[in-house]
């Protein structure tokens, strides 16, 4: 059988003292209380002894702070997404605060179920990617005075913080990269989505055709975190539009399952094919050729996510403005979009 963990109350009891007194201790208030330094130490050589830990659910019940995090991706594993929670956790852990972090698959349901089960752990805000159709939840957590701040996207219907990316100039600009360098049928791969993110970057490529009195050749694909549900699709796109010259990407993830299927097919870039792709990463530069892409700045937006979300849990703010934050992306020129 598991051994029993002890509790305030059996230190009490093993020193026949109050459960209070330890509790005062254990929170480092025995000098405000006036505990002597004898009973002080009697107790943490106790707590010592037996390996008492204390409990963070109850005591965030006392407390009224968990000092925990929320945070909530659409993929952990995606290197755009991992790299800013790791920055994150880096600025949280520096100012007394733990992440728990998890992968919401832009499932709405799922993402429901997490948000409940943060608010079941008392954490004390949350960072959210979120998908479409969490407005309710959101809404309800900040009724609650829970601070959430959002990025990579937002909700144009809640009023709260969220950092982003100028996704419409960073896919204009991406665009007219390839019309400058002569490309003329130029596709964009990315998901059907309502979310912000995606329909801004649909319509910076749009607009950018447009000015240039060329078509939009668009494909919207599914959703799916599983990189074979995307080969298929875009093996298909590609077999039938030969008549494209370029592609650009809308994320990394349909970038990479773009790359294996353009090597597959026999596609040589740039030569038959110029490729842009959202979301820069180790591979594209180490591709042969590299590829050309638009490099989200992974440090500001993490920096930005956890400045803001700690500044709404300071005890000492009041009444802290509402943050809306768009920051600037680079692209990165490379052989890949390059005659």
């Amino acid at each position: 059988m598991p051994q029993k963990r002890l509790s305030i109350v059996d230190i009490a009891n093993q020193l026949n003292i109050s459960k209070t007194t330890v509790s005062f201790i254990l929170n480092g208030r025995a000098q405000e209380k006036r505990i002597s330094a004898e009973l002080v130490e009697r107790v943490l050589k106790l707590v010592k002894e037996v390996g008492y830990k204390p409990n963070s659910l109850a005591k965030s019940l006392r407390t009224g702070k968990s000092n925990i995090i929320g945070l909530m991706v659409e993929d952990i594993s995606n290197p755009f997404f991992s790299s800013i929670a790791r920055l994150i956790e880096d600025r949280a852990y520096e100012n007394g605060y733990k992440i728990i972090y998890c992968s919401t698959y832009n499932n709405t349901e799922k993402t429901k179920d997490l948000i409940g089960m943060f608010r079941d752990r008392h954490v004390d805000g949350y960072i959210i990617a979120p998908p479409e159709g969490i407005e309710d939840d959101v809404s309800d957590l900040l009724k609650d005075n829970l601070p959430v701040v959002l990025f990579d996207r937002y909700l144009p219907l809640v009023d709260t913080d969220y950092i982003i990316v100028n996704n419409l100039f960073s896919a204009y600009n991406a665009t007219q990269h390839l019309i400058g360098q002569g490309y003329k049928n130029i596709a964009l791969l990315t998901f059907f989505s309502n979310q912000s993110q995606m329909q801004d970057r649909a319509k910076g490529y749009k607009m950018a055709l447009k000015e240039n009195n060329l078509k939009p050749i668009l494909k919207e694909l599914t959703f799916n975190q599983n990189p074979k549900y995307l080969v298929e699709p875009i093996t298909s796109f590609l077999r039938k539009r030969k008549d494209i010259d370029a592609i650009i990407f809308g994320t990394n993830h349909i970038g990479t399952c773009g790359l294996k299927v353009i090597n597959n097919l026999g596609i040589s870039i740039p030569s038959d094919l110029a490729v842009v792709s959202f979301d820069d990463s180790d591979v594209y530069e180490l591709h042969s050729p590299p590829i050309t892409a638009i490099s989200q700045p992974t440090e500001e937006i993490a920096n930005n996510v956890i400045t803001t979300l700690l500044s709404k849990l300071n005890p000492a703010a009041e009444n802290v403005k509402t943050h809306a934050i768009t920051l600037h992306t680079e692209l990165a020129i490379r052989g890949s979009s390059k005659k």
